[in-house]
């Protein structure tokens, strides 16, 4: 049966990726049908952003209600109507009301699942998880170019994810009763319903917090604008910087599948401390003004980037108390989110106002908060006794 769950979760994860890159690889394409400027997409984003920062904080109370297999479902269905939604609108402020379910579902399906694993599984099996994200972002974008080629709409790439979704929604109301486990009277038992006031004054909850603000800022701003950057900053041809923006992804989602076959021996703290080492020695590359080393920097990064969320993640319980890791879960999807939504777009201010050049800074800068941090975050959670 906890095999069975695990296989249930892992096509939720997929699923929860999916539609993560569709709005970006249809709006050339959305934009002219509804009539509206390019930098639209950003409102849209924007209020999809805000509804998951709002469903992460709220996830601890809305698990400790109803546990976390309703939880899961109802998002997931959420997010479904949300995208058919989206197939059915013919104007921009339609797009805008529909981002609003698309966020909140998705905020709550994220903090519920990553807790879940975390608490419940190894520590491969929560880097597997975050692997199977990757695939979901990277199909996408081939399901809504076969539609846009196929002479089927935008319409149809965002109608197909939906139906998507569906099957997956009936799959977890099905699957209700394999999230009861042994121990636990309902699956969202044992879990304090924590305010966020009280969350923050843990001891360790800001360096954590900080930490993955920093890591997905640097993380959503790196792959955001590398080819900007590589093709603005550094003269490389916009195909070659496109191909190694890729690159960056690939590398982040091939990196999770391989930390899952060492995470469990060497330990969170230690893949953590590992995967930001190589960050921050990846954006040193970027730096250099050799362009190939630059571009394995990119690389870098991302091959980096792959064990730091996951294994922050499946830490929580062990460094908080499984009583308390719901709550910080879902802060730190909330924190994780502010820095998503709100970094890259100030950089984009600092490349058309002052210099695309910055770039390497700016991520620089993210990765040494996330070293000084973790590290910090370290030395308080040997004071308290805890091991990650």
């Amino acid at each position: 049966m906890a095999s069975l769950l695990l296989a249930i979760i892992y096509m939720a994860f997929i699923s929860l990726g999916l539609p993560d890159s569709l709005l970006g690889s249809a709006w050339p394409v959305m934009r002219l049908e509804l009539g509206v400027p390019v930098s639209f997409a950003g409102v849209v984003s924007m209020i999809i952003s805000g509804g998951t920062i709002v469903s992460s904080l709220l996830s601890s109370k809305m698990i400790h209600k109803l546990g976390v297999g309703p939880v899961t479902a109802i998002s997931v269905g959420m997010t479904a109507c949300a995208l058919f939604g989206f197939s059915a609108s013919g104007a921009f402020y339609q797009l805008c009301l529909w981002a609003v379910p698309y966020g909140l579902g998705a905020g709550a399906v994220d903090a519920a699942l990553n807790n879940y694993v975390a608490v419940h599984y190894s520590s491969r099996h929560m880097s597997w998880l975050h692997g199977f994200w990757g695939i979901g972002v990277t199909v996408s974008p081939y399901i809504m170019g076969s539609c846009l080629a196929n002479q089927q709409g935008w319409q149809a790439g965002y109608r197909t994810v939906s139906v998507l979704q569906v099957a997956l929604t009936a799959v977890l109301f099905l699957s209700l009763r394999l999230w009861k486990r042994e121990g636990d009277a309902e699956d969202g038992a044992g879990y304090r319903d924590v305010h966020l006031r009280q969350a923050v004054r843990i001891p360790g909850a800001p360096q954590v917090l900080a930490a993955f603000f920093g890591f997905c800022a640097l993380e959503t701003t790196a792959g955001l604008w590398a080819s900007s950057y590589l093709v603005g900053a550094r003269g490389v041809g916009p195909e070659t910087a496109a191909r190694f923006t890729a690159l960056f992804y690939m590398g982040e989602t091939v990196g999770r599948f391989l930390n899952g076959l060492i995470s469990d021996r060497l330990g969170d703290r230690v893949m953590i401390r590992i995967g930001v080492l190589i960050m921050l020695a990846g954006t040193g590359m970027v730096l250099l003004p050799v362009e190939g080393i630059a571009l394995a920097g990119l690389v870098t990064v991302g091959l980096g980037a792959a064990p730091v969320y996951p294994c922050i993640i499946h830490s929580t319980p062990s460094s908080f108390g499984k009583e308390n890791s719901q709550a910080l879960v879902g802060i730190q999807m909330a924190s994780a989110y502010c820095g998503s939504t709100f970094m890259p777009p100030l950089f984009g201010l600092i490349a058309q106002y002052v210099d695309v050049g910055l770039y390497p800074f700016y991520l620089l800068a993210f990765a040494v908060l996330m070293l000084v941090m973790t590290e910090w975050l370290n030395r308080v959670l040997a004071k308290k006794g805890r091991a990650a």
